[in-house]
């Protein structure tokens, strides 16, 4: 049962009213974690989910702890939107995030591995072994592993080594003398990264069973052989968690390009923030390496197995095993595209083609590049690039109609975080081919998702567009939901044109008429929207405001928001994952209702509807409700028009995801998440399931 809230008059700035932001960002990968223990997901797929939430807890320690523990340094009294300070956050996450750990390894330990023991699946342990295991492992690590290691005695001339950002490493307890005649009680021992974590021993073929080692359990194993002539009491791994968030003063900065390239490095060995450890190490020895790096008892995580736990994602590539994985699919895609010859006269026959991924291919997107590219009536084409993936098809298309002689301007975000040195790749293979290469604007990150391609038809300048809410990044097309916009609308046209102008000349941009922008109108334009919702509902008019995004963090949107639901506007919100808001609350949130899905596909769609009367208006965009998206992002929001486009999106989006009572969360006013269950009677609906079934192809 939700706890009752205390009721709430006219300070909407209350600390009551909100949910803190990191916590909230750690209750999202708790529900990732509930993924890793339902017995409704396949298994691997289930150990997928241990591993993402793994890897969402590293970057979660590397920018938002490492952050906390900056203005904590610093003596910043300055209290999020809950009146809570950065220790006093720094002590709730340590107590949320230990138990999140504690719970990884016992779903690991006591449900997966057994799990996946009766599948044939083992991970061994060095007492496990047969001989002939033992043979093969130890020839190994003489040929793969031993050439590779470096361990460091700690002595006087040996001083504790700069430990790379989570990497593997041992702590290591000697006994005796080198052959210097040097006593040396501990080393250091640091795994290369070159070295896989997970070996698979080869004897598949013959048993049908696959048998995984761990590295760390391998070079546990032989570590003796690191120090002849000396006794080796114990060895235990460990890894180091750093901040690695750049920082690039850009008003100071001749070069971006070269600015980040130089920050690259230091990632690597940036302020420590957290210290795992096996559970079995020694208390004396875990002080010794708290000490050594600077940290504090609430940073030390002891673990109750590997302490790179997300490596384990390196066996859903190794195991054939379709029946523990989701079945695969094949998108589906508009039908007069897969028909098609020329991309561009099927947009002209249906001015706008609406596409939801990955229910629906990205492969049409592709080719709009690649036509775009070989089609000698177009003339120039412009891109922004947020995140793309290696050997990019879309980045080769551009670097090909560059190579044709067309004008191919692309706008590069270097500060894409952990994509920096991806992208700063990027953009010198495009600057070689001849395109004209920018980084976007001086203080704000370029995360807006559109193309312009200018095509000359019959002897005028034609604008083709796209749009989108996620990445042009064919990989997590398959895997995040988002959508898409191909169109050949003279007004989107020239906003579009019109940005990029802006992007790449500095200039100011003249009134966009259809598309909204961050920094500047998106803002206000959603302010001014909710305000329109207020004053409907006080006309008796239709009035409802619902909307889907990534996280929902920005004060005056929530003000905004509760101001709209005192005054009896009934609001939807399905965030997957931060949401500072608190629903629920008589007097003042009881008209919201929030929830978050969280299933097969990572839920990545931004779209914001208003009631408007009778009139709905929908946006799609690339920004979420964040101080970040509405003020410190080049961030785009696009209508869909279209009354066909409009109702599909409202039921694939919205009509689908609030009946969800399978894969969804609810938010209460305790800030609590709870698991959807249908009721008695209610049919089981899947949103992410009813779409792959309706959409996909046949």
């Amino acid at each position: 049962m939700s706890q009752t809230a205390p009721v709430f008059d006219e300070d909407l700035r209350h600390p009551d009213l909100y949910i803190n932001r990191e916590l909230s960002l750690l209750a999202f990968n708790s529900r990732v974690l509930a993924q890793a223990r339902d017995e409704q997901t396949p298994l691997i797929e289930r150990l997928k989910f241990l591993c993402i939430s793994s890897t969402n807890l590293d970057e979660f320690f590397e920018v938002r702890v490492a952050g906390l523990k900056q203005r904590q340094v610093a003596g910043s009294v300055q209290a999020y939107a809950d009146n809570r300070l950065p220790q006093q956050i720094l002590d709730l996450i340590s107590e949320q995030a230990h138990a999140l750990v504690a719970e990884q390894y016992q779903i690991l330990n006591t449900e997966l591995l057994p799990a996946l023991k009766k599948e044939d699946i083992f991970f061994l342990t060095h007492e496990e072994w047969t001989p002939d295991q033992s043979s093969w492992l130890h020839r190994y690590f003489l040929a793969e592993v031993l050439p590779l290691l470096s361990p460091l005695g700690l002595d006087p001339a040996h001083p504790f080594p700069r430990v790379l950002n989570k990497s593997l490493a041992f702590i290591t307890s000697l006994k005796g003398k080198d052959a210097f005649g040097r006593n040396s009680a501990l080393a250091v021992i640091q795994a290369p990264r070159v070295l896989p974590r997970v070996i698979l021993l080869p004897d598949y073929s013959q048993s049908g069973k696959y048998h995984f080692v761990m590295l760390s359990v391998i070079i546990k194993a032989y570590v003796n052989e690191l120090f002849p002539g000396m006794l080796v009491e114990g060895c235990w791994q460990f890894r180091v968690t750093r901040n690695s968030d750049l920082f690039v003063d850009e008003e100071e900065v001749q070069d971006l390009l070269q600015a980040v390239e130089g920050e690259l490095p230091g990632r690597r060995y940036g302020d420590e923030v957290r210290l795992e450890v096996v559970d079995d190490c020694p208390k004396e020895l875990v002080h010794y390496l708290k000490r050594e790096f600077n940290l504090t008892k609430n940073d030390i995580y002891l673990s109750q197995g590997p302490v790179n736990l997300n490596r384990l994602m390196a066996i859903t590539q190794m195991v054939d095993r379709p029946r523990l994985q989701y079945p695969p699919f094949i998108p589906g895609s508009p039908v007069n595209l897969e028909r098609s010859i020329n991309i561009f006269d099927e947009i002209n026959k249906e001015q706008s083609i609406l596409f939801h991924h990955p229910f629906q291919s990205f492969v049409p997107v592709v080719d709009f590049l690649l036509g775009a590219a070989e089609d000698p009536d177009v003339l120039a084409i412009k891109q922004t690039l947020y995140r793309t993936g290696p050997d990019s098809v879309i980045v080769n298309a551009l670097v090909e109609a560059a190579h044709r002689g067309k004008e191919v301007t692309v706008v590069i975000e270097l500060r894409a975080r952990f994509e920096e040195e991806a992208n700063i790749s990027l953009a010198t293979k495009l600057q070689e081919a001849g395109a004209h290469v920018v980084y976007g604007v001086v203080g704000y990150k370029t995360h807006a998702k559109m193309c312009l391609v200018i095509r000359r038809e019959l002897g005028n300048l034609v604008n083709y567009v796209h749009m989108g809410t996620g990445n042009y990044h064919a990989r997590t097309a398959r895997m995040y939901t988002d959508y898409g916009l191909l169109t050949n609308d003279a007004a989107f046209g020239e906003d579009v044109g019109k940005l990029f102008l802006q992007l790449t000349s500095l200039g100011t941009v003249p009134h966009l008429s259809k598309l909204l922008q961050s920094p500047f109108s998106l803002f206000p334009s959603l302010l001014d929207k909710i305000n329109r919702e207020i004053e409907h509902v006080r006309l008796g008019q239709p009035a409802r405001i619902m909307a889907k995004m990534n996280g929902l963090t920005e004060d005056q949107i929530i003000q905004a928001l509760y101001t709209a639901s005192r005054a009896g506007v009934q609001i939807d919100l399905i965030i997957r994952g931060i949401c500072c808001l608190r629903p629920g609350i008589p007097g003042v949130s009881e008209n919201i209702r929030v929830r978050s899905i969280i299933g097969r596909f990572l839920e990545h769609t931004r779209v914001y509807y208003f009631e408007n009367a009778g009139q709905p208006e929908v946006y799609c965009s690339s920004a979420d409700w964040m101080e970040r998206n509405l003020h410190k992002r080049i961030e785009t929001a696009f209508p869909i028009e279209d009354e066909k486009l409009k109702a599909r999106l409202i039921e694939e989006t919205f009509t689908y995801y609030l009946k969800d009572n399978v894969q969804a969360w609810q938010l209460d006013v305790d800030g609590v998440y709870r698991k959807a269950q249908p009721e008695e009677g209610v049919e089981v609906f899947s949103a992410q399931t009813t779409l792959l079934e309706t959409l996909r192809s046949s």
